[in-house]
């Protein structure tokens, strides 16, 4: 999935727009130091990606190939925030944990090159732990919509829905209002449940076909690249040792006939863990499992609503639950003549950068540093960055966003809650039939 996503990524001129076009970089907090390389730098690191994950899906100098991968990978979602997608983290976590998983002791070309890595068997964990990450995904989704605009309002799928209405069959039901109740109570019950019904094994076949339903069905719907593709392909993960057996016996037929099993059925042991470090790795992985548990949560410790700040959004699962955007303008004063400048992001941001910085606090303020940084150098002694941004979400009208009379340059980064970001007034929505 990540080589054809890579390549993709490449054919469709993503470098270029999102790391080399660019002047300005919305890094996340604390990862300031991550900057993009050169043109050439940045087409040899997806070159490399794209052949480390050849040498994952080969089983071909695997541990060198996942630790390549994580690291490549990990390395351009860091450069810039806008490009922040669930499904990128989510892959950032997988890579990581294949990292230390022997994905590569039974039909592989590490196998062909020294006999002595075949296995039968390994422990449990080792799939329990990708079970449970994907498990945490869709759980973590499915907690996310129990809000009042996702469930009693329908939101944002009553705004989004309509635009569909030339689908093929189900098309011209988008246009009333309990379909998108439907939808909208569905995918709440389906992230919920599928999960636990992929454990056992009565259930799993019509947990995956929803599986399957559900996620072409969003492709086909909405703009979400690889995501559908990545998750009804890691969900394999909760089928039976001797379903995947079978599947790879079958690939004999196709000419493939490298030796799925070997003799030896001790259990998986990594060379570089023995045994002192095995408790090490065992903690290490603990760690991440409590991380990853706590994490969804961190919203709880910030005042004001979730979806209006964001603040405690990124990496807790929240897919597609809001409509929202923004327009912002800049005001730059001298503080010697009382000179105020008017600036417009388009005029130092790409498109992308402009919207998603539009609705969000954290990249506001990064750009208002920017700013007072640029004006500095034309001769400004220190100057005062205030922002007048209007906001607007789930098909609300459009509201002050950030309070017009703070200096953001002086306002600095952590993760406390941002004080000057103006508290959200609700209105009532309109019902379904109005």
């Amino acid at each position: 999935m990540m080589l054809v996503s890579t390549v993709r990524f490449v054919w469709n001129g993503w470098v270029e727009t999102q790391y080399l076009q660019p002047r300005f970089f919305f890094p996340f907090y604390g990862f300031a130091w991550v900057k993009p390389l050169p043109a050439t730098g940045m087409y040899l690191v997806f070159g490399g990606m794209a052949l480390a994950a050849v040498g994952m899906l080969l089983g071909w100098r695997y541990r060198l190939s996942s630790v390549a991968f994580f690291l490549l990978f990990t390395y351009t979602e860091l450069i810039d925030k806008t490009n922040y997608l669930n499904h990128y983290y989510f892959v950032s976590l997988v890579s990581f944990l294949m990292i230390w998983l022997p994905a590569h002791r039974a039909f592989s070309l590490d196998v062909v090159r020294n006999p002595q890595l075949r296995r039968t068997h390994v422990p449990r964990w080792t799939v329990a732990l990708l079970q449970l990450q994907l498990g945490l995904v869709y759980c973590y989704a499915g907690i996310a919509k129990l809000n009042r605009d996702w469930l009693f309002e329908a939101l944002p799928l009553k705004i989004w829905l309509p635009v569909h209405m030339d689908f093929p069959v189900i098309g011209p039901l988008f246009r009333y209002g309990w379909v998108a109740f439907a939808f909208s109570w569905f995918g709440a019950l389906y992230d919920l449940t599928v999960p636990f019904f992929l454990l056992f094994r009565r259930t799993r076949l019509w947990a995956y076909g929803a599986v399957i339903a559900f996620h072409v069905l969003t492709w086909l719907l909405f703009p979400i690249g690889m995501f559908p593709f990545i998750m009804i392909g890691m969900t394999l993960i909760f089928f039976s040792p001797r379903f995947h057996q079978l599947l790879l016996a079958n690939l004999r037929r196709l000419g493939v006939r490298l030796r799925l099993v070997g003799q030896r059925p001790a259990g998986y042991l990594p060379r570089l863990y023995r045994p002192r470090a095995t408790g090490a790795l065992a903690l290490m992985l603990g760690v991440y499992v409590v991380i990853q548990l706590l994490l969804p949560w961190r919203y709880l410790l910030y005042p004001g609503d979730l979806f209006w700040t964001e603040e405690g959004y990124r990496f807790s699962w929240r897919v597609m639950l809001m409509e929202k955007a923004g327009y912002v303008t800049f005001h730059i004063t001298d503080p010697a003549t009382g000179h105020v400048s008017e600036v417009y992001a388009s005029d130092y941001l790409t498109p992308q950068q402009e919207k998603m910085m539009a609705t969000q606090p954290d990249m506001m303020l990064q750009f208002a540093h920017f700013l007072h940084d640029e004006f500095q150098k034309r001769g400004i002694a220190d100057p005062q960055v205030r922002a007048e941004a209007y906001v607007t979400l789930n098909g609300q009208g459009s509201r002050l966003f950030l309070d017009p009379t703070v200096d953001l340059a002086q306002e600095r980064e952590s993760f406390r809650h941002k004080r000057w970001i103006l508290p959200y007034q609700a209105t009532p929505h309109l019902s379904a039939h109005e």
